[in-house]
């Protein structure tokens, strides 16, 4: 059998090829790219940041986000960016068809999100746009320093890939989050919820359609790809044990990419193509899902509590149906998958522009496109001038309510 580990990693920080050295913030932004799910309201700070850095914003929008909406409450706000948000409904055309999609439906392991696939779409429009590289920033992120974002682009030229620093709510599995909750010192690492990527270097990089789709985009045959971390950003709160589809959701993802991971913190990917790794690995799994779950009935019970012990009863649950040969077999179709994810951006037509590559998708009726940046950024940033209005309002508030005390 392979290489494997006696227990599952508390972090990957070793997989990581340089530490967080920042630079000094001056190399220019192609874009800002946020895949989005949320109301309209959730894109404001990103166009804020557009803003700032006089960089695109290009929202990929489906289920509660709405392209006309998302401009709308842009303009509402005074923000002054070139705004590109396409309702994503269903595949566009041109788009490839991967083999470990196909794969997992009709299986219990069917993952029921579109990110995956529109953050695909992303780097091929992004691509056929012209430019070179791009930030990806989920709708549940904040930036507190715009500067970190070209911190990080300054980096990019010897990475393949450059992240934040995630903090507020970790970025963690279900698993992981119950981890910390019970003591465990368990980290974090790159995710694409921030995360600068290039997209004028073709290397087979995609994300396929399975939680810790960003960790998959970070590897190649050989391992991991160079990869940097800089910068902070902050996720919002969320109850991760709140809903125990949350769990089961995760779990194949979860569990192939710490395998993976493990596999090449202990030997190499190789070893993780042959299912006798994944005999060792799942029962590696399952026994730490048990551990948690045993800890977390002898802890002080509550609601809170409570949660977790199902949401990790529904982790062990539904790890109980992945199969070592499954895990094996996904590997290897992600191994074919970046062959032909080469080949479709190989074929990708050029720096046809943001109206020719909508077009060149077939995306254009569903585009609402606002291109109004006619000069350089201004020197005070509408969005930060309506924040210190905000601010200055609230001062005044506090001081009038401290006189009527006195």
């Amino acid at each position: 059998m392979g290489t494997t580990t006696e227990e599952q990693l508390l972090d990957h920080e070793g997989l990581l090829s340089s530490g967080d050295t920042p630079g000094p913030g001056g190399r220019r932004l192609d874009a800002i790219v946020v895949p989005s799910a949320r109301p309209a309201s959730s894109l404001v700070h990103a166009a804020g940041l557009a803003e700032e850095l006089n960089a695109p914003l290009m929202v990929l929008a489906s289920r509660q986000a709405r392209a006309d909406a998302i401009v709308r409450e842009i303009e509402d706000n005074g923000i002054v960016a070139d705004v590109v948000a396409i309702d994503v409904d269903s595949v566009p055309k041109r788009m490839p068809v991967l083999e470990t999609a196909g794969l997992l439906d009709r299986t219990p392991f069917r993952r029921g999100t579109d990110v995956s696939m529109k953050r695909n779409l992303a780097l091929m429009l992004s691509r056929a746009i012209g430019w070179r590289q791009v930030m990806f920033l989920d709708d549940d992120i904040t930036v507190p320093d715009a500067l970190d974002l070209r911190r990080a682009a300054d980096r990019l030229p010897t990475h393949a890939a450059v992240g934040l620093h995630i903090g507020g709510m970790w970025d963690n599995s279900v698993v992981c989050h119950a981890r910390r909750e019970l003591g465990d010192k368990q980290g974090t690492f790159v995710g694409g919820g921030a995360l600068l990527v290039p997209v004028d270097r073709n290397d087979g990089a995609f994300f396929p359609n399975i939680y810790n789709e960003d960790w998959f985009f970070l590897l190649d045959e050989a391992g991991i790809r160079p990869v940097a971390r800089t910068g902070r950003a902050l996720q919002q709160w969320y109850d991760p044990f709140v809903n125990p589809d949350r769990a089961r959701g995760e779990e194949l993802g979860d569990t192939l990419a710490e395998g993976v991971f493990a596999a090449l913190s202990h030997g190499k990917l190789e070893d993780a193509l042959r299912p006798g790794y994944w005999v060792d690995f799942l029962q590696v799994r399952r026994r730490l899902i048990t551990d948690l779950l045993r800890r977390a009935e002898a802890t002080e019970p509550g609601e809170r509590r409570g949660n977790m012990i199902i949401a990790l009863k529904a982790a062990r649950g539904r790890s109980f149906l992945i199969e070592p040969h499954g895990c094996a077999r996904f590997l290897r179709a992600w191994e074919r998958d970046q062959a032909v994810w080469r080949r479709a951006m190989d074929n990708t037509g050029v720096d046809l522009g943001i109206h020719g590559a909508v077009g060149y998708f077939g995306l254009r009726r569903s585009a609402t496109i606002r291109l109004n940046r006619t000069g350089p950024a201004p020197r005070e940033p509408r969005l930060r001038q309506q924040r210190k209005r905000l601010d200055a309002a609230e001062e005044a508030r506090e001081r009038k309510l401290e006189d009527i005390r006195r």
